[in-house]
């Protein structure tokens, strides 16, 4: 989050603006991070609510600010059927997977596990389905010997933050959908 707010404010993404972040936990760390960027924030509580009760009250509160583009960054919950339908092909997310491998949680403990050599990071639109929309963009990263789980995830959050500016850059500027490779080089 921090990312795009400071690249929409340093004109990286032009012709833009955050119109407001919104988190469900009212402690977030990026609630002030936004505050501190002149960001408008709102907490929207889940407590006691259905998935779709909450998600109502939070797309009225995107629509109310005429909200175009959608962009999660650490949400950890899956949105329902209402609100991939209240933006369609309008939502995007970061995943610290080369997606469509390692959907879901405990990436990097899964990455290692497998033994794999390469990781990365996905930028790519919300569907209905869990980490299975269209790629807009992707990161490789090499997997070194002796990483852990933070070293590894230390190594691809650096190239998430590059690469969702880059990806939002992108629809701002009006490419549709995923682009042909989808992927970028360091």
């Amino acid at each position: 989050m921090v990312a795009l707010v400071d690249a929409v404010q340093k004109g990286e993404i032009p012709a833009s603006e955050v119109a407001v972040v919104i988190s469900d936990k009212p402690d977030a760390a990026g609630l002030e991070k936004a505050k501190a960027r002149d960001v408008e924030t709102v907490v929207s509580e889940r407590k006691g609510r259905t998935r779709e009760e909450h998600d109502a009250e939070i797309i009225a509160e995107l629509k109310k600010r005429n909200v175009e583009l959608v962009c999660l960054a650490g949400y950890m919950r899956l949105l329902s059927p209402l609100f991939v339908r209240a933006f369609p092909n309008k939502i995007v997310n970061i995943h610290p997977s080369l997606l469509p491998a390692y959907p879901g949680l405990d990436i990097h403990e899964r990455v290692l596990a497998a033994g794999e050599k390469l990781s990365g990071c996905t930028v790519h639109y919300v569907n209905e389905e869990l980490d299975a929309g269209p790629i807009i963009l992707q990161k490789e990263v090499d997997v070194r010997p002796g990483d852990t789980v933070e070293t590894l995830s230390n190594r691809i959050l650096e190239q998430e933050h590059r690469l969702y500016v880059d990806a939002v850059r992108l629809i701002v500027e009006g490419h549709e959908g995923p682009l042909p490779t989808g992927r970028v080089s360091a």
